[in-house]
């Protein structure tokens, strides 16, 4: 049996005036989407960059591929992550095919290969190369350029996406059409994916776990269907939500 992607092992992260994350423990498994979910602050953000390096545990140990975070040389473990952020994280002085292609060519695969992979990667999220590929970022719609995003995060074909508050400023419709693209898409390569959000509906659509996380907290790690039957206060409060709002579909 292979061991999980990613692994928390009693993790803090500490400031001189605060903790953010406290005594962690947490495995994200091969092919699975996890979502962490919560409010603004309550260490969700933190979390993520404690698995791509960004910051390092102040006690405790985060492995990556059954590797310790302190012992990935930086720039190698990142480029084995993809990374997708609010509006894509684009470059805006390059085109979208060299927004898509950055890490394949930071990776030296050649110009013919590269350019095939962002033709392959720009199918992919539905958008056609020839309309799409030599436009800048400013050209896009915000929908469009969350699909950019998630095109690049995917091109060099990483084992392990990290997705924070991707589709938060999205219109309704779109923000709705994404995330059920983005399931099928998860789906269907396999991919293990970690998602940030703070809203309870995407959660209980795009994670196959849910975890809710407050304070720098973990309090509940559960499928969508036992997360909706749950008696814990912060869960029913989320929950309360979505009967305010219609449910999920």
């Amino acid at each position: 049996m292979e061991s999980p992607l990613v692994q928390f092992h009693n993790v803090t992260y500490s400031l001189p005036n605060a903790t953010i994350i406290s005594d962690l423990n947490l495995t994200v498994e091969r092919g699975e989407t996890l979502v962490l979910l919560g409010e603004s602050g309550c260490g969700k953000t933190t979390t993520l960059k404690l698995i791509n390096r960004l910051l390092r545990p102040t006690s405790g140990e985060v492995r990556v591929e059954g590797k310790s975070t302190t012992a990935w040389d930086p720039i190698e473990l990142r480029r084995r992550i993809g990374y997708v952020i609010q509006e894509g994280g684009l470059f805006p002085h390059f085109t979208v095919a060299r927004n898509v292609g950055l890490v394949p060519a930071l990776l030296s695969w050649g110009t013919a290969r590269t350019n095939e992979r962002v033709r392959e990667m720009l199918h992919l999220v539905g958008l056609d190369p020839d309309r799409f590929a030599e436009r800048y970022p400013r050209e896009l719609s915000g929908g469009q350029r969350q699909r950019v995003g998630v095109a690049r995060a995917l091109a060099a074909d990483p084992p392990l996406l990290l997705l924070d508050e991707p589709f938060g400023a999205l219109d309704p419709l779109t923000r709705a059409s994404l995330q059920r693209e983005f399931a099928e898409l998860a789906t269907r390569l396999r991919k293990t994916a970690v998602l940030v959000t703070h809203d309870v509906r995407e959660a209980m659509i795009l994670g196959q776990r849910i975890g809710l996380m407050h304070k720098g907290q973990l309090l509940l790690l559960e499928s969508p269907e036992r997360f909706r039957a749950s008696d814990h206060p912060q869960a029913r409060a989320y929950l309360e939500t979505l009967n305010v709002n219609g449910g999920v579909s």
